[in-house]
């Protein structure tokens, strides 16, 4: 249940904005936001996420388009094409036009199930144990001797 696009002509940073923001939705939703999204990379998306749907149904006749949800989106870096732009005194600055690549996985919805909730004091209270206390020392240090001193006993609790 995937679909790729090869040699898109557009920075695959640009992209990847757009991606972001559909991962983990499902098709139907992903394909609402991409509609109304003013970038020209999020036309793309929604063609490639029809495509991946299409791709699944062929696979699996049995499968509603409903329970898909986008999974994963790759945007790879893509062939950069090497142009010039004629300067001043004879020079030339390069263009990079980029390109990416593309990869959309779809996956089922996971079905849900309900699961009984402890509460965390219980589990905390379990993980603690209880240590000896122990005099802590301070050590101070001068430029010619070493002075130890013994303080007052500190509790330490683990955690």
């Amino acid at each position: 249940m995937q679909a790729f696009l090869k040699n898109n002509r557009q920075a695959p940073r640009k992209v990847r904005l757009i991606a972001r923001a559909v991962v983990g939705k499902t098709v139907a939703v992903a394909l609402s936001e991409l509609t109304y999204m003013p970038h020209k990379g999020a036309k793309t998306l929604s063609k490639l996420i029809v495509n991946a749907v299409a791709n699944a149904k062929q696979a699996d006749s049995s499968l509603n388009e409903n329970t898909l949800m986008v999974k994963n989106i790759m945007v790879d870096k893509g062939v950069t094409l090497m142009r010039f732009m004629p300067r001043a005194f004879g020079r030339a600055s390069p263009i990079h036009k980029e390109s990416s690549h593309i990869r959309i996985l779809l996956a089922e919805i996971p079905t849900t199930k309900k699961v009984a909730k402890t509460s965390m004091k219980e589990d905390v209270k379990k993980e603690t144990k209880e240590v000896k206390p122990e005099k802590a020392v301070t050590v101070e240090k001068t430029h010619t001797s070493t002075k130890v001193t013994a303080d007052k006993e500190v509790e330490i609790v683990a955690k």
